[in-house]
């Protein structure tokens, strides 16, 4: 299994936008971002600070990707 990348939710962002998904609104720090016949996923976008892996692991079950989908989307 692939360790977890220690990213920014901005690039997270970047990686689920080339993976189809729209931003649908911005709530303060938070990115909502929306592919049809999919979940809402939200990602917090706070300047520069790494995303914890619990946290990154949430957004990839929310969006429906592996550790490895997101790596390739990078």
């Amino acid at each position: 299994m692939t360790r977890m990348p220690r990213i920014t939710g901005k690039k997270v962002v970047s990686a689920l936008k080339r993976s189809g998904y729209t931003v649908v609104r911005i709530t303060g720090s938070h990115h909502h971002l929306y592919k049809q016949g999919s979940n809402l996923v939200t990602v917090p976008v706070h300047s520069g600070e790494i995303l914890s892996p619990l946290v990154l692991k949430s957004i990839l079950d929310q969006a429906g990707l592996s550790v490895e989908q997101l790596i390739d989307l990078l």
